[in-house]
């Protein structure tokens, strides 16, 4: 399992999350990220730390 966090105070909410991994990332009406899932499921590794690499405020964190 890998564990997500975010730290919603960073998000700038410019979605690049929600693009990379839909099923574990949304935003709010404000458009700050919302976190689905706090830990991923095998299949959404590689998508949960795409999504990671692409916040340009790095708000997420992961941890193995």
């Amino acid at each position: 399992m890998v564990k997500v966090n975010i730290d919603r105070d960073r998000c700038y909410g410019l979605g690049q999350c929600v693009l990379a991994a839909p099923d574990v990332f949304d935003q709010d009406d404000d458009g700050i990220v919302w976190l689905l899932v706090e830990e991923a499921r095998p299949e959404q590794h590689d998508e949960v730390r795409q999504a990671a690499l692409a916040c340009p405020r790095q708000a997420i964190g992961v941890a193995d």
